[in-house]
């Protein structure tokens, strides 16, 4: 290799804004502020890597001191413009925040500001990743940043700008950088290897953006791999065996074998997988890619929107996702986030890509479930019907044996005594306690205390001995308390002791064709409405 051979990234850099991919708003609005003058002292460029920030605050410092400028098309070929894409231009001081974060290489940064440019329009500081700064340099940094001088000008780029000081950020003109569009990327890409002499076979270059997820660098440094794997003509099979993804018909394989809820076809296929190379941390973000895309389709989108199905496979996949159905893909999509992050801080990924994709086969009653309660509340499923017994009403489960009973009869006199002194008793206890329906006195001691609502009465038993005791002290000598629940009859009637707008809120839901379906076809009966 020469000495002199430079990376696909840096070789085919944008020199302007011509050329940056995917930022327009960002190169309009910074060539609108050199037509109309407006010039501020600091600029904000934030997003994530490989999207075109660095790039940017050469393209930008190259406008501001190209000897034809300030101008929107710098020429590229004087001195300040040949130096700044270098980056060793002496009046626009490129500074990484990272190493040179200390409160030392601040003051040296202010004293070295107020001197005039050696031989430019401007002096310029762009401190890429300004973020790492410490707290006493941006302290450091502040009062020159206030009042900077006429012919300074700041560009902070950064990946993370909530670690930017808002006395800093307030002072800034922000500019966020979008992650650059698949096709987008994969155009560039594919001038590039023209440019380079290489041909690449379809599916390449969309394959190579997909896994650069929105960064320009990312892509071309996987396309600089390929071109020293297959320097000639670039396939499918190299980008899988390069980049340990898997291919598309593996994928649809997987996707069909969780369809019929097939788990061995699973086990088999990602052995096989495994042993080809294929890394399951990638598999699995293939895989939610694809189910991303079903749920796409299943939802009416549009074709365009799809970012791993191909404009040939929409309809299969269409026939796929129907099958699927929207509430199973859904639960696979959050399976397989689970997996995936599970995944991160696991030796185990293989054991849990096939746990994740065997969950996702054993899903096949999933959505047949949820067609059953859409027709339940259309009305359109006929139930049949379940005799009622007392074995089959529908009763809260308890946490522990209780006793059931038919409701004793009620003593007036144990009943009011119990009711005024429970009254007495603050927050939920007494409020619990009140909610009982009858109260019976057994000499010479005992108040047996019905409940027809299981959560009261569990409530009363967990504190039983306050309430023994507050009885205790209001009859002036020990009383014993047996809490008991009972099984409410509902014949259909409201019960008398309802208020009107609970009467009616009980009927609505008696006549409610769901309710009486389920009634039917789970042999209860409606017991309360709240």
């Amino acid at each position: 290799m020469p000495e002199s051979y430079q990376v696909v990234a840096r070789r085919y850099r944008p020199q302007n804004f011509g050329e940056l991919v995917g930022q327009t708003h960002i190169s309009q609005a910074l060539s609108n502020a050199i037509t109309s003058g407006r010039l501020g002292h600091a600029y904000l460029f934030t997003g994530a890597r490989g999207t075109g920030k660095t790039t940017s605050a050469r393209i930008f410092a190259k406008m501001l001191n190209c000897v034809s400028g300030p101008t929107t098309q710098p020429c590229g070929t004087c001195d300040s413009c040949q130096s700044i894409s270098t980056g060793e231009d002496i009046d626009a001081i490129e500074i990484d925040g990272a190493s040179n974060n200390g409160v030392d290489d601040i003051r040296q940064l202010r004293a070295n500001a107020s001197i005039m440019p050696s031989r430019s329009r401007f002096k310029i500081y762009i401190i890429d990743e300004v973020h790492m700064l410490s707290t006493a340099a941006f302290n450091a940094l502040l009062k020159i940043f206030e009042e900077p001088p006429a012919h300074v000008k700041f560009i902070f780029c950064t990946t993370d700008p909530q670690k930017v000081p808002i006395t800093i950020l307030s002072r800034c003109q922000r500019f966020d950088f979008s992650g650059i569009d698949q096709s987008k990327i994969a155009q560039r890409l594919g001038e590039i290897a023209k440019n380079e002499g290489v041909t690449v076979e379809d599916g390449v270059l969309d394959t190579l953006a997909r896994r650069a997820n929105g960064s320009m660098r990312d892509a071309q440094s996987l396309l600089e791999q390929l071109l020293s794997f297959a320097p000639e003509h670039i396939t499918l099979k190299d980008v899988n065996d390069m980049l340990g993804t898997a291919d598309d018909q593996l994928l649809f394989r997987l996707i069909t074998a969780m369809l019929k809820s097939e788990p061995a076809v699973i086990f088999a296929e990602l052995d096989k997988a495994g042993s080809e190379g294929v890394d399951f941390g990638i598999l699995i973000e293939q895989l939610i890619g694809a189910f991303r895309d079903l749920l796409v389709l299943i939802s009416g989108g549009d074709a365009a929107l799809l970012r791993t199905f191909t404009p040939s496979g929409v309809d299969d996949a269409k026939k796929t996702a129907a099958v699927f159905g929207i509430h199973r893909l859904m639960a696979a999509v959050q399976i397989l986030d689970q997996a995936l992050y599970k995944m991160r801080f696991s030796t185990q990924g293989r054991v849990l890509a096939e746990l994740a994709l065997a969950r996702i086969a054993h899903l096949d009653n999933f959505q047949m479930i949820a067609d059953l309660l859409d027709k339940l509340k259309s009305g359109g499923l006929q139930l049949p019907a379940v005799p009622q017994t007392a074995t089959n009403r529908m009763v809260p489960e308890q946490v522990k044996p209780v006793q059931r009973m038919i409701q004793p009869p009620k003593s007036p006199a144990a009943e009011q005594f119990w009711m005024d002194t429970v009254d007495t008793i603050p927050g939920m206890l007494g409020t619990n306690a009140q909610k009982c329906t009858s109260v019976q006195f057994e000499p010479p001691n005992l108040y047996r205390v019905c409940f027809e609502n299981k959560l009261a009465m569990d409530f009363c038993e967990k504190e039983l001995p306050k309430l023994q005791n507050v009885l205790s002290q209001a009859k002036n000598h020990a009383v014993k308390i047996q809490l008991m629940f009972v099984e409410k009859e509902v014949t259909g009637e409201v019960p008398a002791e309802q208020s009107a707008g609970s009467r009616n809120l009980f009927r609505d839901a008696a006549e409610n064709p769901l309710v009486q379906q389920v009634e039917k076809l789970f042999g209860a009966r409606l017991a309360d409405v709240e």
